[in-house]
C-alpha cells in the first residue's frame, strides 16, 4: 500500500459524506481504490492539515507504535525537551 507519490489525478474529485448505520463516511470510487491499491477493511490514518484540509495515508501499525513511544517520551521529557528547543 505504501507507493511513492506518483501521478495526481488531473482533476478534484468531489466525495460525499453519507450516513451509513449510525455513522457517517465516505464512498471511494472504484478507479481511485485500484489506483492506491485500496481494500475493503484496509484502515487509514486520518491526519488533520493546517487549512482545515485532511491527509489520508494507509495505515502503518509498525509507525503508529512508534509515535505512541515518541508522544510517552515527549510527555516524560516535557520539561527538559521545552528547555532544549529556547
Amino acid at each position: 500500500m505504501n507507493k511513492p507519490a506518483g501521478k495526481i489525478a488531473a482533476e478534484p474529485m468531489t466525495l460525499q459524506i453519507r450516513k451509513i448505520g449510525n455513522s457517517i463516511g465516505i464512498i471511494l470510487p472504484s478507479e481511485f481504490a485500484a489506483r492506491h491499491d485500496f481494500k475493503e477493511g484496509d484502515k487509514l490514518d486520518v491526519v488533520e492539515q493546517p487549512g482545515n484540509a485532511v491527509r489520508l495515508s494507509p495505515h502503518d501499525p509498525a509507525f503508529a507504535k512508534a509515535m505512541d513511544i515518541a508522544r510517552k517520551g515527549m510527555k516524560i521529557y516535557h520539561n527538559a525537551l521545552a528547555e532544549l528547543a529556547k
